[in-house]
């Protein structure tokens, strides 16, 4: 059995445009997991450990105040469209669109005011929450009203995330979540000691501004070739990596398949990430660097979480040949991603 408990986690000033931001508790016998209706936000993932202790895994901030200042997306939904544009500019039916840069000459996970920084409305579910807003044509220079659902479902151990959207106008829409996750507990010093593996025969190489070359390269014999666990840290250390921030390709089918896995072994804690979409983006937690305090007042320093971004290809709506990120009037958008927490 899920519970399902909100309340109210503070008030958004009057400059944005005012309102409740409340805050949602799904508990499950072995998962208690917060979702804020600010940028449909994952607060906070608490988890057992081998122990039976719960942990919470996410970084995040214990008041309102740490996600209306500036931060890198934590536990945030992000869109209308996560990763980057490159120069923030597409064309659709013809029309050259230009959006807002905000990550050198890119436009990154939405623009200036993306989906990770608006008010959503809520809806409690038997086992979750339903959020939804309608962003309007034109919202951070993207075309046609886009509907937008996002919905949290808590069962056990396995927290599923559905994106489905309708819009009136031609437009490109890739939705994922910008959790980090540091499975020893948030506020641990680094993710050294975790083992990753991901279900990836390529990767997309990226230019100085991390924007896809538009090679898809195998991962056999390279660095990135992460089909069997590796230790993080002896892995960054072998390759002499700072890290790491690329997409890599999986399997296109729009089924439900296994694509990553975290564990932390000195705890027994491991993640599953399952999902239907063509990519997922590794992130290090590069650019932490100490300088931002979380919860209980701890700092974040460099490669101290990660983040594992179920997501279309970046720029695909530049390159013709990645999968398509275009939604067309009449059709849906529709994705899961299923994070799937046990102890062992």
């Amino acid at each position: 059995m899920t519970e399902v408990k909100r309340e109210v986690f503070g008030q958004m000033p009057q400059a944005e445009g005012g309102g409740v931001v409340e805050k949602f508790v799904l508990k499950s016998d072995s998962m208690k997991v917060e979702i804020l209706s600010l940028g449909c936000i994952i607060a906070a993932l608490e988890t057992k450990g081998r122990d039976g202790e719960f942990s919470d895994v996410v970084l995040g901030f214990d008041t309102l105040e740490g996600y209306l200042r500036e931060h890198p997306y934590f536990g945030a939904t992000v869109g209308r469209v996560a990763n980057r544009i490159a120069k923030g500019r597409f064309t659709v039916d013809g029309k050259e669109y230009q959006l807002f840069l905000n990550n050198g000459p890119n436009s990154l996970h939405g623009g200036a005011r993306g989906f990770d920084k608006v008010l959503w409305s809520p809806q409690v579910l038997p086992n979750g929450v339903c959020f939804f807003r309608l962003s309007p044509d034109g919202e951070e220079g993207y075309p046609g009203d886009l509907k937008v659902w996002v919905t949290y479902t808590l069962s056990g151990g396995e927290l599923a995330i559905n994106y489905r959207a309708q819009t009136s106008k031609t437009t490109p829409i890739n939705l994922t979540n910008h959790a980090y996750f540091n499975l020893a507990g948030q506020g641990s010093q680094d993710i050294y000691n975790h083992e990753i593996s991901i279900e990836a025969d390529s990767y997309l190489p990226v230019d100085e501004t991390k924007i896809p070359t538009g090679e898809v390269a195998a991962v056999q014999g390279t660095s990135f070739d992460l089909r069997q666990p590796v230790e993080l840290g002896k892995h960054l250390q072998k390759f002499h990596l700072d890290g790491f921030d690329h997409n890599f390709c999986l399997q296109q089918a729009q089924a439900r398949r296994l694509v990553a896995r975290a564990r932390h072994p000195p705890t027994g804690r491991a993640m599953e990430v399952h999902t239907t979409q063509p990519g997922i983006q590794f992130y290090t937690g590069n650019n932490l660097d100490g300088s931002l305090r979380g919860k209980g007042a701890v700092a974040y320093p460099k490669h101290s979480a990660f983040c594992l971004e179920t997501q279309n290809w970046p720029d695909a709506v530049n390159k013709p040949h990645f999968p398509s990120a275009l939604l067309r009037p009449g059709e849906e958008y529709n994705h899961t991603t299923w994070l799937v927490f046990n102890a062992a």
